[in-house]
């Protein structure tokens, strides 16, 4: 006799899925704005690590964003052919590379934090100041459980 089946659970019963849903409206939300400016999420996020230093080594920006080295180094050369970004030789060794903002990539920054400022009041805003601090602590609660690295780009 066959044993009976649980109850298939709705996808709305699932945290995940409204998670993604609410996550997925937020970034393709910023997508756009960003894409006004000619720059992607993924542009972004490397041109926001690279502005708090002079030079950044890339296998530590992949590290640090929990991306692949082949990865960064397509981004560095889309930033590059954009003129927001340059890549410098480190001296004799010409293998040690660095990447660094052009003064242009610098002045865009501060520019593109205001439209993920924006971004996230649009779809956050609503919230009280504590109500948000819990869901980001828990948000960051379940990062460090999992272990999770990557950077979000997409």
């Amino acid at each position: 006799m066959p044993k009976p089946h649980k109850p298939v659970s709705p996808l709305e019963a699932h945290l995940g899925y409204w998670l993604r849903y609410v996550s997925n409206q937020v970034s393709h939300a910023f997508g756009q704005k960003l894409a006004a400016r000619d720059v992607t999420v993924a542009e972004w996020v490397v041109m926001r690590e690279a502005y708090d230093s002079d030079a950044v080594v890339p296998s530590a920006l992949a590290d640090r964003l929990g991306m692949t080295r082949g990865a960064i180094s397509k981004l560095a050369d889309r930033l590059i052919a954009k003129g927001l970004l340059i890549r410098k030789s480190g001296g004799s060794d010409r293998r040690f590379q660095t990447l660094a903002l052009t003064g242009e990539g610098r002045a865009l920054v501060p520019r593109l934090s205001v439209l993920a400022d924006r971004n996230d009041e649009e779809f956050f805003g609503h919230l009280t100041p504590a109500l948000r601090a819990t869901i980001e602590a828990e948000m960051k609660t379940i990062v460090q459980r999992h272990g999770l690295k990557a950077v979000p780009v997409d």
